[in-house]
């Protein structure tokens, strides 16, 4: 009798743990766009630290989740954290790249010293010209921008990498601050990111 109680628990269990292994992954719903509540970059499991909307006038631009390995609620906590990092952003509309790649490049400028835009400079304007490589993004097109370390930021565009990885964390925490700057681009998106509900 106790072997077969015993039996039937496992069996109880096994059926629990295929059930819970077939659950799809959760996600967060930012202006009808899912963002996963989790990723891995480099092999390390990633959460989504919060997610928001770039706006700009009245049009949505891009939906946008940033992912760390420990929730951050302050723009310096999320500068110093060590490790892997993404942003990720889907499109929510049609833009030409290459206005894309200058509002990202104005974004950083405004948010950097003229010290800091002179050390990066040479990446900045390769990822700017990995940007311009493609036409236009349109809506539901996805970019992942990824700090590995050892490597750099790596960039891809619907899965595809977009130029080579730039070196410097200097440049990733100056892409950072286009969001998360003391002069973002969205200053709704800034703490959506930060995780203010």
């Amino acid at each position: 009798m106790t072997t077969q109680t015993s039996l039937k628990k496992l069996f109880s269990i096994g059926l629990l743990a295929l059930a819970c292994g077939a659950l799809p992954s959760h996600a967060v719903e930012v202006g009808g766009i899912k963002i996963d509540d989790a990723t891995t970059v480099a092999g390390k499991p990633l959460q989504l630290n919060g997610a928001g909307i770039r706006t700009k006038v009245i049009f949505k631009v891009y939906a946008m989740g940033l992912y760390l390995s420990d929730k951050k609620a302050t723009p310096a906590e999320v500068l110093a954290l060590a490790g892997p990092k993404r942003v990720t952003i889907v499109m929510m509309r049609e833009v030409a790249s290459d206005e894309l790649a200058k509002t990202f490049i104005a974004g950083l400028n405004k948010n950097s010293s003229a010290a800091e835009q002179a050390k990066i400079s040479d990446q900045t304007q390769k990822f700017e010209k990995a940007f311009t490589s493609i036409p236009v993004a349109k809506k539901g097109d996805v970019i992942t921008l990824d700090w590995v370390p050892g490597t750099g930021t790596v960039s891809q565009y619907n899965g595809k990498p977009l130029g080579e990885p730039l070196a410097d964390a200097a440049f990733y925490n100056a892409l950072l601050r286009i969001w998360l700057g003391e002069n973002p681009v969205d200053d709704a998106l800034k703490p959506a990111l930060l995780g203010a509900k």
